[in-house]
């Protein structure tokens, strides 16, 4: 890591901001002033992260953890509704394994271990989806049963299109009738709530 990268950002950072300052209750907002302040505080981070960058912090369990937050979870609300959301997934699903099979998740307490599953929550390959699902069945017994409802929902339509037809438009991926169909209809938020009458 170049000194200029060094300035640009470090781990305690974004762990900091995301785990300290946001927390659990803004993790999942849709608000425009937090995704604003992400943008304006993480995007050059991001940026390069998305280079090539930050590979090292690998290496620990809490710069892996940044390393998923920033790659993962930020650009979802720095490019909310548009394709960049999902320029670094590649790269947060490829370390979050690497950092799974390192048992880097489990020095990290709930519930911020969540974020190392939830890049294969936001897979769109049914063996990811599976995994996620049995890692938080079983590395997130005290704060999970949330995070597994969810984790099954994804699979769910994973499992049944074989691709989040809720990213289409943003991707600029046409719909099928079945997905038109499923997005007209409730979309994901009916496969959670039938989920959760189920169990």
């Amino acid at each position: 890591m170049s000194e200029g990268e060094g300035h640009l950002c470090n781990p305690e950072e974004i762990t900091a901001f995301w785990i300290d300052e946001v927390g659990p209750k803004g993790w999942y907002a849709t608000d425009p002033k937090l995704d604003a302040r992400i943008r304006d505080r993480f995007d050059a981070p991001w940026q390069i992260a998305r280079d090539g960058g930050f590979h090292e912090w690998l290496t620990l369990p809490d710069t892996a953890l940044a390393y998923l937050i920033l790659t993962d979870q930020f650009p979802r609300n720095m490019y909310r509704g548009s394709g960049q959301a999902f320029d670094t997934d590649k790269q947060a699903r490829a370390f979050a394994k690497q950092a799974i099979d390192a048992g880097h998740d489990m020095r990290v307490a709930e519930p911020e271990r969540q974020f190392f599953y939830l890049p294969l929550m936001h897979s769109e390959c049914l063996m990811d989806q599976e995994r996620c699902v049995r890692l938080m069945l079983t590395r997130m017994p005290e704060t999970g049963a949330d995070n597994l409802l969810h984790a099954k929902a994804h699979r769910e339509v994973i499992r049944q299109f074989g691709r989040f037809p809720y990213r289409n438009a943003a991707l600029d991926r046409s719909n099928s009738a079945a997905e038109t169909d499923f997005i007209d209809n409730g979309g994901y938020g009916r496969v959670v709530e039938e989920l959760r009458a189920a169990a």
